[in-house]
């Protein structure tokens, strides 16, 4: 039995130095996962391997290279982004290294690469899914019955799309208008922290038609939306100082879509208007 387990570590070793380009070799060691690695923060253990997956034999390039990635962390693109990404960052420190399976590296990289392409990259030569084993092999978790399932779900990811207009005049009647037009509303407010621009969503969603999405999905639709479409985020929130915004949209088939954005500020009588008369108004 020990000489089997020798021959199934050296074959797995092997096998990894001829993946992933680079030789791991046998002189690794467990260290803590550092705490400016936030997307690998409570998965379930504490300590990874170094050098790790990737080739990085250093924490300081550990950390250099893995908060690229911690921005499409917080989108949500995949169930189990996190869990793929921390499998090759800061592998688990066990007595040999397990490597997830291809078919995780497929699922994530099918519902997440948009999200990277909106960003303006493509998803990566050193992410290519055919380095990683086949679900039949030692492998981390095969999430094909998995990712199938969530996906047959109601619920998608909201898509990168062109950027709405932000209105800047405007009329109540022309505001009541488009909400007949959307099926939701919902305000945005975004402030300024440390240089770095937060969006909190606010207030409940009033639906204008109701659907099969509760408030609290939508609400969480809303703020991926804005984590994915940062591009537009950016050209909406030009001022630096905070302001409230209401987005206007539709959910089609699980995904939402932003049509249209007004900013809030207090001599905005007609916005304010609008939303006092949008409880009795009738829609033609």
């Amino acid at each position: 039995m020990l000489l089997m387990a020798k021959i199934l570590i050296f074959a797995l070793s092997g096998f990894l130095r001829v993946a992933m380009g680079f030789d791991i070799g046998l002189s690794t060691k467990c260290v803590e996962i550092p705490e400016e690695m936030d997307m690998c923060h409570e998965i379930g253990y504490s300590e990874m391997r170094l050098p790790n997956l990737m080739g990085h034999t250093s924490m300081a390039e550990v950390i250099l290279k893995s908060t690229t990635w911690q921005h499409l962390v917080h989108t949500d693109c995949h169930p189990h982004v996190r869990t793929f990404l921390c499998s090759l960052f800061a592998p688990i420190c066990l007595d040999t290294f397990i490597h997830p399976c291809r078919s995780m590296c497929v699922g994530v990289r099918d519902s997440c690469a948009p999200v990277l392409a909106c960003h303006g990259h493509s998803w990566p030569d050193s992410l290519d899914c055919d380095r990683f084993p086949a679900d039949e092999d030692m492998c981390l978790a095969s999430l094909t019955k998995e990712y199938k399932y969530l996906h047959k779900g109601r619920w998608k990811m909201p898509a990168c799309q062109t950027c709405p207009a932000v209105e800047e005049f405007f009329t109540h009647k022309r505001v009541l208008e488009v909400f007949c037009d959307n099926n939701f509303v919902k305000l945005s407010k975004k402030r300024t922290l440390l240089g770095d621009q937060e969006y909190n969503i606010e207030c409940q969603v009033e639906f204008i038609t109701q659907g099969s999405l509760l408030p609290y999905e939508t609400q969480n639709m809303i703020q991926q939306w804005l984590l994915i479409n940062e591009n537009c985020t950016q050209k909406m929130t030009q001022t630096h100082r905070p302001m409230v915004y209401l987005l206007v949209g539709k959910v089609e088939e699980g995904i939402i879509l932003v049509n249209q954005v007004y900013r809030w500020q207090r001599r905005d009588s007609q916005l304010t208007l609008a939303t006092q008369k949008w409880r009795y108004h009738k829609c033609l």
